[in-house]
């Protein structure tokens, strides 16, 4: 059997890590990929503040440790400090997959120009999660809105106005998180959230999210070659 290939994942919260851990890692570890998730640090406190001067340390700390391990991120797009490479003009995009190609590229024209003779290139897989983690719970209106215990049609009204679990804006009153919380104020992200995700599945959230399926197809492409 061929050594398992291994991927360090920068994730935003404990949601995230969960996420990771309960259903993308075994869904890769069966494609001999290994994936750990790690929540973004900085001195005294984990998770939120997603800066890019505060991640560029963990992608320093990861990228350098050991040539022979892979970089990802899992950061929501919603949230982030001006400060990110691309974000500016990712905000002046009119479709999320416009806006997940803009800051994507520039982050990793950011860590290439910062990071380059560490074989960035093919080490580093970014991805910021457009907008929300939260999004993708959209993709089975049914089993979201059986554990918020609403109506079906207030969730598949939210996805017919937007398009699509991904097109679902960012506002500080409509993000996804927020959209949530209006629906039921017993949503908790780390319980409700990881067990509507888990209940959708994979599969199901891939075909309905696009560009995480997008980075999910780029880290399986890791382990073809």
């Amino acid at each position: 059997m061929n050594k398992p290939v291994e991927i360090i994942t920068i994730v935003e919260g404990k949601t995230e890590q969960i996420f990771i851990q309960s259903m993308v890692s075994p869904y890769l570890w069966a494609k001999g990929i290994f994936m750990t998730p790690i929540i973004a640090s900085k001195p005294g406190q984990k998770g939120g503040d997603i800066k890019f001067a505060r991640i560029k340390r963990d992608i320093e700390l990861h990228i350098k440790q050991r040539s022979d391990t892979y970089l990802t991120l899992f950061l929501d797009y919603y949230g982030l400090k001006s400060d990110w490479p691309g974000y500016l003009e990712s905000r002046e995009k009119r479709t999320s997959g416009e806006k997940a190609k803009t800051i994507n590229s520039a982050t990793m024209d950011a860590v290439k120009e910062m990071f380059g003779h560490y074989e960035v290139t093919k080490r580093f897989i970014p991805y910021l999660s457009i907008h929300e983690f939260e999004a993708l719970l959209f993709s089975d209106p049914s089993v979201l809105s059986s554990h918020l215990n609403v109506s079906e049609s207030q969730v598949t009204n939210i996805i017919t106005a937007c398009g699509s679990p991904e097109e679902i804006n960012d506002s500080q009153q409509t993000a996804p998180s927020k959209r949530l919380l209006s629906l039921s104020k017993r949503f908790k992200k780390t319980t409700t959230g990881i067990a509507v995700a888990n209940e959708i599945g994979l599969t199901k959230i891939r075909e309905c999210c696009p560009i995480f399926n997008e980075w999910l197809i780029a880290i399986e492409s890791i382990g073809d070659n």
